[in-house]
């Protein structure tokens, strides 16, 4: 199973790339909104792992972008947003 992580925040990307690759998933990683979504249309994922505070563009914009696309990949939002407005 191919993952595409996005993450900016390096150190935790890389305890989950770890961590899903030695549940033997195959992990690419971007740090950005821009080159997560970049990412997402050049190959296929079978699951995108999305953070939604990112920098250059945020993850819900490029959730929005990818679906416009019609990058039907499934997306799971990654979010340190705790309140209940979010």
């Amino acid at each position: 199973m191919r993952v595409l992580l996005v993450e900016d925040n390096r150190r935790l990307s890389k305890s989950l790339q770890m961590t899903l690759q030695e549940d033997g998933y195959v992990v690419d990683a971007a740090y950005d909104g821009l080159e997560g979504e970049e990412l997402a249309t050049l190959a296929e994922y079978d699951v995108i792992l999305l953070d939604v505070m990112l920098p250059e563009k945020d993850g819900l914009a490029v959730c929005q972008a990818l679906r416009r696309k019609h990058v039907s990949t499934p997306i799971l939002m990654l979010t340190a947003r705790d309140a209940l407005q979010d």
